[in-house]
């Protein structure tokens, strides 16, 4: 059995989550989501005390913390960081970081499926935090870099020009900034969804079965702020 600890405050949203992972089992996932603008650092702590308490999961039954790396909300990053760090150094458990906009794909896939997904997070300064990627049976497969950028320069990655696109995320709201042709290729925008960390479970499980938590002072944020380029994947 595999029991992970996920938690979120990469947006508005509040978030966290406990997955339970039994061979032969469907997995268990008990979790807790709200609105909680600037009210993160009151209620995140206790969501995850909520969530073990449901589920009956001591702290020390927790084989791996995960947490939204970002990008997001600065201030909400390093919340979460602080805390999800805080537990596995103090657990020693591994820790893993899971990217906002991956999560917020498998969300909409999840809810939806929807198989071709164009992630985009409001920055702020007139920018968005995007990427694009492709999802099939709860897996997601990046189809470009994370990227910061302008709106008007979010294109479609090359050669997928075809496919049925829908947006996800609160950058959507910057839609008729965009460029004509990704607005087109759009066929729905879902402006009012957050990543939430039932979905960093799902990522964060698949990840550590492969060997990917580390210790929780290698695990840092990801804040995207460093990139000033949409750079095709190679």
């Amino acid at each position: 059995m595999t029991i992970l600890l996920a938690l979120d405050a990469s947006s508005s949203a509040c978030s966290a989550a406990l997955l339970r992972r039994q061979d032969d089992h469907p997995d268990e996932v008990i979790s807790r989501f709200e609105l909680a603008p600037r009210a993160h650092t009151r209620r995140l702590l206790p969501m995850v005390d909520e969530v073990l308490d449901e589920a009956g999961v001591a702290p020390a039954e927790l084989d791996a913390v995960a947490y939204g790396r970002g990008p997001g909300s600065f201030t909400g990053l390093r919340i979460a960081a602080g805390a999800a760090q805080g537990l596995a150094f103090g657990l020693d458990r591994p820790l893993l970081g899971v990217s906002t906009l991956q999560a917020l794909a498998l969300r909409a896939h999840r809810h939806h499926h929807y198989r071709y997904l164009v992630t985009a997070l409001d920055a702020r300064m007139g920018e968005v935090y995007a990427a694009c990627w492709r999802c099939d049976r709860r897996r997601v497969e990046p189809l470009n870099v994370e990227a910061v950028l302008p709106p008007e320069r979010l294109r479609l990655p090359e050669g997928h020009d075809d496919h049925d696109w829908v947006g996800v995320g609160s950058g959507w709201a910057l839609r008729e900034s965009m460029p004509a042709e990704t607005q087109v290729a759009m066929s729905l925008c879902l402006s009012d969804m957050d990543a939430a960390a039932e979905d960093m479970a799902l990522l964060a499980i698949e990840a550590f079965a492969a060997g990917e938590g580390r210790a929780a002072h290698e695990v840092q944020p990801v804040y995207l702020r460093d990139q000033v380029a949409w750079r095709k994947s190679q």
